[in-house]
């Protein structure tokens, strides 16, 4: 029996939002819900974090940081600011917003995996109360809120729209930018009901600068995947110019300089030696699975992705030739592998093409080493396994080696030295601008 005017939860909901008396829950603290966790915090409000890495709460709690390019001194701060961090569920109670962000992968046939954030709905749910506000920031499928999320709260008798408020709103981090942050970078929400869109609103325009509103859940899940894919399609399209140039004998990275010369109507991507990180390698995929269902088939989208997938085999092909040019064979050859994260200046290690390049190296009998200054030691991850530390850059390190195959370009790499003592030089990034005989490009 409801005692409460329907629009009751809300008002109290927006007017706790308002005046940032309301507790704001994040759900999983990591490249994604740390920075917002910080975000809140540095905007007044109490923040209760959850996760379920005991390891991880204890730094937090302690007020140091676990995220290279996220200071410590930030921690502290949100900890002085009231910011908690625990692996109790059973709190969630205590929050007036749940905001859930939590990894969305794919399973072993390149399908969506929910998991992580069925498991982390359903172990929230017996906690959930009247006047809450659940936001899911995990990259997924249209309809996945509406869908998966919302016949969850109303399996235990609570009305969306009324007892409790429902929204997605994608997030939008990029580790390691230094134009961005959190508060700059427009949020984008979409309600399942008008009022779950006003408390949503009423959440984000509390701490973000800028709220993107749309009509629906299910267009903001839509949203992140466009941006995401468009990023795919145009970066599978320039590298596939790559290998073309390259059969050409022209340098991309010099026509990719030339065009971005343009004002209008080009944007410059750049090539690499494959995709990395949670979102750009895996999101297209969660769009092709959905429109399987209504019968569409997504070549474009599927082809880029193709493309994409197959570049760390091309880049080993170079390798392959640079050696051979040289009278040597993959087998047996000493290699270093320069930057391991996923990107420059990182130390995001998800979905890194250059650790699918060191696989291949191994598996043709190549012995391999890496150096990377953001991943001192490389770490355990689910499919891959080396025992390897990084490697301190000298100019006798690099000359003990057959080649060095340059894959992540972080600004800490010494590049004149590394050309200077290398005796052979992959570069997949375009790094070396000049031509240089013991420089490939790749």
């Amino acid at each position: 029996m409801r005692d409460e005017h329907p629009s009751a939860h809300l008002q109290q909901l927006t007017a706790k939002l308002r005046d940032r008396t309301a507790v704001v829950g994040i759900i999983g603290l990591g490249y994604v819900g740390l920075p917002l966790t910080l975000r809140y915090a540095e905007a007044g409000f109490r923040v209760l974090g959850i996760d379920i890495d005991g390891a991880k709460v204890e730094k937090l709690n302690r007020g140091e940081s676990y995220i290279r390019h996220i200071a410590g001194d930030d921690i502290a701060a949100a900890r002085e600011a009231g910011f908690e961090a625990t692996t109790d569920f059973t709190r969630a109670h205590e929050a007036d917003a749940l905001v859930i962000c939590v990894p969305t992968p794919l399973n072993a046939y390149r399908e969506p995996d929910l998991s992580f954030v069925l498991d982390t709905v359903d172990a929230l749910l017996p906690f959930i109360r009247p006047g809450q506000l659940v936001s899911l920031e995990s990259t997924t499928y249209p309809g996945t809120t509406e869908e998966e999320l919302r016949p969850r709260l109303e399996s235990r008798g609570l009305e969306v729209g009324r007892d409790v408020f429902l929204v997605f709103s994608p997030e939008r981090e990029d580790p390691g930018n230094a134009h961005f942050e959190t508060r700059t970078i427009p949020k984008v929400c979409g309600g399942s009901t008008a009022a779950c869109l006003e408390a949503g609103v009423a959440l984000y325009s509390a701490a973000i600068d800028h709220v993107v509103p749309v009509s629906s859940t299910r267009a903001a899940e839509l949203t992140k995947l466009l941006e995401n894919i468009h990023r795919a399609v145009n970066i599978g399209l320039v590298n596939e110019m790559k290998i073309i140039a390259d059969k050409m004998e022209i340098d991309i990275h010099e026509v990719i300089r030339a065009a971005a010369t343009k004002p209008f109507g080009f944007t410059p991507y750049y090539p690499g030696p494959g995709l990395g990180g949670h979102c750009i390698p895996i999101d297209p995929f969660y769009l092709t699975w959905k429109a399987r269902q209504y019968g569409v088939h997504t070549r474009f989208i599927e082809l880029a992705g193709e493309i994409n997938s197959d570049m760390p085999h091309w880049v080993i092909g170079k390798v392959t030739d640079a050696l051979n040019q040289r009278g040597r064979s993959v087998m047996g050859s000493r290699v270093l592998v320069l930057g391991i994260a996923y990107k420059k200046d990182v130390e995001d290690m998800r979905e890194s093409p250059s650790v699918e390049l060191m696989e291949l190296l191994r598996d043709k009998g190549a012995h391999v080493d890496y150096s990377d200054p953001h991943v001192p030691v490389f770490p355990r991850m689910r499919e891959h396994r080396f025992d390897l530390s990084s490697v301190a850059l000298t100019p006798d390190a690099l000359a003990s080696y057959d080649l060095v195959l340059l894959a992540t370009s972080h600004s800490a790499f010494d590049y004149d030295m590394i050309r200077h003592y290398a005796n052979l030089i992959v570069d997949t990034r375009g790094v070396y601008l000049e031509r240089l005989p013991h420089v490939v490009k790749a």
